[in-house]
């Protein structure tokens, strides 16, 4: 069932299809829904006790979604049971996001419990949208790392691959926004305020968690206290990853930290209370939220024993199974693929080998092999400040252990380059784990190179851009561990839960085999030139708008009219994605409309959605500053019904899924060479958007699968912005191009700050005064050209359609389900095991 009211009455669900599906799942005995032993009506009345007709939204949904659990529950055991009968090669995904979203509709469409389901909802005269929002996105993850780690593993789980997810029960998320005189306010995310009914706690597979240290959390600020050892306990709290069909059912296991079993009776003793369970509340503090504010080095503190926690609990908890059936520690590459998401777990190349080394009693040759065999990373950024180092001093105080190890790899990784580049001591410097100054610091990415056997990318130009620049010189030492796998999304998320309208008509037309085989959207290509498919398609577009346009008016009070152009660029602000790019664009069509009211422009309403680092205050001014354009113009009468922008504050995995299916053009504009992928992106394609974008990340496959001539791409390309970095000044720009003059002199003369004089200063600033690092200025000109010849294109709506079913079919690469294959195939070599 998707996340839309349903359009049409629900159909009485056939009495086969139920019984199969309680078959498949071992619930024979059991009615979904209907009787006063059904598992609903049992849920709904046990687990609250309330009367059924005292319940609210909360108590209703968490009944539905319990009766689901319970549908799935003997599924996720067999899934178990067979991994652990069979004892094939597994996948463990260690990643510090999962951002997972809501769990219920896309439960109920995988385990294709949608008959059951609706047939409930009717009987019950419940309200499936008003149920679906009790459910809050789970505070996992933060961005496109966290999702693509999501669809990672629905696409693992589908493919019937042996895998599991690790990551942090974070109690809160990275924090709700919202807007407040146009700046963004930070509240708490309290995600698991109430009991989340898909998870499943397992104290007894808790896990114990060594420090050489204590440290202390304050205010979100760690202090680290040496020389008192100290332990953590990780508790895993269990939450069923379901593969399209209920096949399999895998598991994504989060760590919540907790104290040891102790309590400080003496102190009880003497009335502190507060005193005595002082060392469960700091436990309990390291989980509590996701990425703490690290722009102190406390914050960064916590960051890094948040990481090496992550990393501890979890290869202690695959370790322990491996031993379980396998008495030599040989065979661990042969039973267990360890990939690292991004830099962030790199703490498991020095912990693999602690645990070869010391408690499997190995000779530190066999444990490197054993260890680089099992890991893999994967890099998902060359911006430097992602690339993270952490102080010697935080490994000197709180895991010495850890350090020798690194010193040790350090010394042979030397070692090996002096033999083979003698006399290049840059060479030598630049390699190190270690870098020197006057704090010196682990490179945790050369770390993670150094201690896998595999090291990819997620875009071609990314893994191109790692390899000859980034880090350059691991890559010519070990130039076979390096490949790219492009990033994909599950289709299963992102265009059948989240576009029925669209998913119905792609089935109509060629079958449903597309929804876990991709590739099959190419037989679409010969439908573009067909009118009838054309228009069909049009009229999903259109239900999608006007779905969107109902729900933003009943949540928000906002409105946006489905006539206009849905133009949308929602992701996380940064310099680097350049929302304030997209927003000098918005400008120069203001002053040209100020100047022509009669210039023909078709109407537009403009989306931004993104949430600012609480600390990123220039990314905080790019957001005030749409707010103010998006007054001033809602403000000019001159504007209404031509121009509109609205920034929707909170994006989170729903927001997405609502608007993205609404939307006629995708923005991906990043400068040249800084996005690594995207992932938005083709959720954009997949849904019938047309991308206006730079050659950057995964924009430019995507227009290699669905022809560059059904894209609208500008600006300079990575080699023009590395080469023309010694010399770009902006100020040419300003002083020779008439419309991006006028729409800075707009600017900064107070005209969208009336109230607020100079409060925009800080974007003069980045654009002219520190010379434009992203390079705005240089790319604008050429936007505005891309942006007029798609409004040439919405003006012939036939041929807008037609480029936009073809961008659907070229869309079939990007599936998680290809990428996951690739991974499988080149780098875990793990195979499916079916549930039996």
């Amino acid at each position: 069932m998707g996340t839309r009211a349903a359009t049409e009455p629900a159909r009485p669900a056939e009495p086969d299809i139920i019984s199969k599906r309680r078959s498949h799942y071992g619930c024979d005995p059991y009615e979904f829904a209907g009787t006063d032993n059904g598992l609903y009506e049992r849920h709904l009345v046990f687990d609250n006790v309330v009367d059924p007709t005292a319940a609210g939204p909360r108590e209703r949904f968490e009944a539905i979604a319990r009766s689901v659990r319970d549908f799935l529950s003997q599924r996720w055991l067999k899934t178990e049971d067979t991994y652990a009968r069979e004892d094939p090669k597994r996948v463990y995904y260690l990643s510090m996001e999962f951002l997972i979203g809501r769990s219920l509709a896309n439960n109920v469409t995988n385990l294709l419990l949608d008959p059951m389901v609706e047939q409930a909802i009717k009987d019950k005269d419940l309200d499936w949208l008003c149920l679906l929002e009790r459910e809050p996105d789970a505070g996992l993850g933060n961005g496109g790392l966290g999702r693509l780690a999501a669809c990672f593993l629905d696409s693992m789980a589908t493919m019937q691959l042996p895998a599991m997810g690790y990551g942090l029960r974070y109690e809160y998320g990275i924090f709700k926004q919202t807007i407040r005189d146009g700046w963004q306010q930070e509240r708490p995310d309290n995600w698991l305020r109430r009991q989340d009914p898909w998870e499943v706690a397992r104290p007894h597979e808790r896990v114990e968690v060594k420090f050489n240290g204590s440290f202390e959390v304050r205010g979100g600020s760690l202090r680290v206290i040496p020389g008192r050892p100290s332990s953590l306990i990780g508790v895993p709290f269990d939450r069923p990853v379901v593969g399209y069909g209920g096949k399999t059912i895998n598991t994504l296991r989060l760590w919540a930290a907790a104290a040891p079993d102790y309590f400080d009776f003496q102190v009880f003793s003497h009335g502190d209370f507060v005193g005595a369970v002082a060392e469960t509340l700091m436990a309990e503090s390291l989980t509590r939220v996701l990425y703490p504010d690290d722009s102190t080095s406390s914050g960064q503190g916590l960051r890094f024993v948040q990481e090496y926690f992550l990393v501890a609990c979890s290869l202690a908890d695959l370790v322990r199974r491996f031993r379980r059936g396998n008495a030599d520690w040989s065979a661990l590459p042969e039973k267990a693929a360890i990939q690292l998401n991004d830099t962030h777990p790199a703490l498991a190349v020095p912990e693999l080998m602690r645990i070869l080394l010391d408690e499997g009693k190995l000779g530190w040759d066999q444990a490197w092999d054993l260890a680089q065999r099992t890991l893999a990373y994967t890099n998902h950024t060359l911006l430097p400040e992602a690339l993270e180092k952490w102080p010697l001093a935080w490994f000197e105080a709180l895991l010495p252990r850890h350090l020798e190890i690194i010193f040790e790899i350090n010394r042979r990784l030397l070692d090996t380059v002096k033999t083979r580049f003698p006399g290049d001591d840059s060479r030598v410097q630049r390699v190190s784990l270690i870098e020197e100054g006057p704090d010196r610091h682990v490179r945790m990415a050369n770390l993670a190179i150094a201690g896998s056997h595999s090291t990819n990318g997620v875009a071609a130009i990314h893994s191109k851009l790692l390899r000859t620049i980034t880090v350059k010189d691991l890559a010519e030492m070990f130039p076979g561990r390096f490949s790219n796998k492009t990033n994909g999304v599950t289709p299963r998320r992102w265009l059948l839960l989240a576009n029925p309208a669209l998913a119905r008509t792609i089935t109509e037309a060629i079958g449903e085999g597309w929804v876990t085989d991709l590739s099959q959207l190419g037989k679409l290509k010969p439908l573009a030139g067909d009118k009838s498919f054309r228009d069909s398609f049009r009229k999903a577009k259109r239900e999608a708008k006007c779905q969107f346009a109902s729900w933003l008016k009943s949540s928000s009070g906002q409105t946006a009219d489905p006539d206009t152009i849905f133009d949308c660029q929602i992701k996380r602000i940064h310099e680097y994605k350049r929302q304030l790019l997209n927003a000098l664009r918005i400008v120069v069509l203001y002053n040209r409309l100020r100047d022509d009211p009669n210039l023909e422009m078709a109407p537009r309403t403009f989306f931004f959605a993104g949430k600012a680092a609480p600390a990123y205050q220039l990314a905080k001014l790019i957001i005030k500053f749409i707010e103010n354009l998006a007054g001033t113009i809602d403000g000019d009468r001159a504007m209404q019904g031509r121009l509109k922008v609205l920034f929707l504050p909170e994006y989170d995995v729903s927001l997405a899924e609502r608007l993205i299916p609404a939307s006629d053009v995708s923005n991906q504009i990043s400068t040249a060479g800084y996005e690594a992928s995207g992932t938005s992106n083709m959720k954009f394609m997949m849904n019938g958007a047309l991308t206006i974008g730079t050659r950057d990340g995964a924009t430019i496959e995507m227009a290699q699968e669905a022809g560059e001539e059904n894209f609208f791409l500008f600006g300079l390309t990575a080699d023009q912005v590395t080469g023309s970095r010694g010399w770009y000044n902006p100020h040419w720009h300003y002083d020779n191009e008439p419309e991006t003059r006028a729409a800075l002199d707009l600017i900064f003369s107070d005209h969208f700050s009336r109230y607020e004089p100079g409060i925009f200063s800080g974007l003069r600033d980045a654009l002219l005064t520190h010379g434009d690092y992203y390079m705005h200025l240089a790319d604008l000109k050429s936007y505005l050209d891309a942006d007029h010849q798609m409004l040439g294109l919405y003006a012939d709506p036939a041929e807008w359609s037609r480029k936009a079913i073809l961008n659907v079919a070229g869309s079939g690469k990007f599936s998680s389900d290809r990428t996951i294959a690739e991974y499988s195939a080149d780098i875990w070599k793990v195979k499916p095991c079916p549930v039996r």
